[in-house]
């Protein structure tokens, strides 16, 4: 599997990314700095945490319009997956490749701490190698995390099962104590309707290694390289 991390001005887990994609890849993405119009044909396109452009405007609103952007948009429409991580996330969603959008925390402080998260589909590239329900711990490390979208928009990912992960207790149990950000519904990552992009405020490659302290995450990628070999 062939991957490239799309590098932004103010991103700091695009190295974080890249060293988890080659230890369960076997080969070292490429990476495409965000004025790049053009990179190589690669199978994922991710979209790391930060800053991007100082998180002016809006989280993700400028760099969803740099050149690098306009070449993902145009790849994930022909089905090359896709994977945004908290800025990345916030990326996709101001470049309408996801639905919804991400608002201030509902304690408008700066959040970063270790969460549960409930794997709520095993069924797609990105979550195949967990199994449904099963519970993560994993950080997230973000300020404007609370996922939002109107009342027919719920309804559409969940009747599209487009829900990847929700903040859960320990247990599993979904609970507005286990919210961190306050996210509807405890959204915590979402697919795009065929499931070829994924959006989520955890930091999976934060503990995707023993060294790191867990490898609650590393399942993510594994899930990715073992659907694209």
């Amino acid at each position: 599997m062939q991957a490239a991390v799309i590098v932004f001005p103010g991103s700091n887990c695009d190295r974080d990314v890249a060293v988890t994609l080659e230890q369960v890849s076997g080969r070292k993405p490429h990476m495409v700095w965000h004025k790049e119009t053009e990179f190589p044909k690669v199978d994922l396109i991710v979209l790391p945490g930060g800053f991007s452009y100082g998180d002016y405007l809006r989280c993700g609103a400028m760099a969803a319009h740099s050149p690098a952007m306009r070449e993902t948009a145009a790849r994930a429409e022909k089905g090359v997956p896709v994977l945004g991580i908290c800025n990345g996330f916030q990326i996709l969603t101001e470049a309408k490749l996801l639905p919804g959008a991400l608002l201030p925390n509902k304690t408008l402080t700066y959040i970063c701490k270790d969460v549960n998260l409930r794997v709520e589909t095993s069924q797609s590239l990105f979550t195949n190698a967990y199994e449904e329900g099963q519970t993560l711990r994993i950080p997230v490390a973000h300020h404007d995390g609370c996922y939002s979208i109107d009342d027919e928009g719920r309804r559409r990912l969940e009747d599209n099962g487009q829900i990847a992960f929700r903040y859960c207790a320990p247990d599993g149990a979904v609970t507005p104590e286990a919210n961190p950000n306050g996210s509807l519904s405890n959204i915590a990552g979402v697919f795009n309707r065929t499931k070829t992009v994924l959006g989520l405020m955890p930091h999976p490659e934060r503990l995707a290694d023993r060294q790191l302290g867990g490898t609650d995450g590393r399942g993510l990628f594994e899930s990715i390289c073992g659907a694209l070999v």
